[in-house]
């Protein structure tokens, strides 16, 4: 199974929270790494996105078709988002987009087995495998870039 966990681009400050909407900073954060992402994503990939407008407006420069998933919004725990993604029992490629703190903590507990948390930066993606060989899970940490990157 892959995972592949992409924090929102850029957004305005203020509230609603769930209503904040990306900069022109974030929406070309966006465009770069959903560009970056279309060239390498499976086409069977399973998009997975949190309500928040922030998280819309970033999934949406790569495609419409994903299922916004309740969740994986602003106050989700690490292990609601691996719930949701059936981490790591299931089968393909997972795409998850999704909030800090939640994304650095499930990326600490993948790769740590840690409580604490990873700065995931604004617009940047983390990917995973895992993989079972005689029952035992062993998570791969394929690629960590941030939009500045590109």
């Amino acid at each position: 199974m892959e995972l592949i966990l992409w924090r929102h681009a850029e957004a305005h400050d203020g509230s609603p929270d769930m209503e904040r909407e990306l900069t022109g900073k974030g929406k070309k954060q966006a465009d770069k790494m959903a560009t970056f992402l279309r060239a390498r994503l499976p086409e069977d990939i399973r998009i997975l996105v949190s309500p928040a407008r922030r998280t819309q407006q970033t999934a949406r420069a790569l495609t419409h078709d994903f299922i916004t998933e309740p969740a994986i919004a602003p106050d989700a725990s690490p292990q609601d988002v691996l719930k949701a993604a059936n981490w790591p029992h299931g089968v393909g490629t997972v795409l998850i987009v999704g909030h800090q703190p939640t994304l650095g903590q499930v990326a600490a507990l993948l790769l740590a087995n840690s409580k604490s948390g990873f700065s995931v930066k604004k617009g940047a993606v983390w990917w995973f495998s895992e993989h079972s060989s005689t029952g035992d899970y062993q998570t791969n940490l394929r690629l960590v870039i941030a939009p500045d990157n590109l």
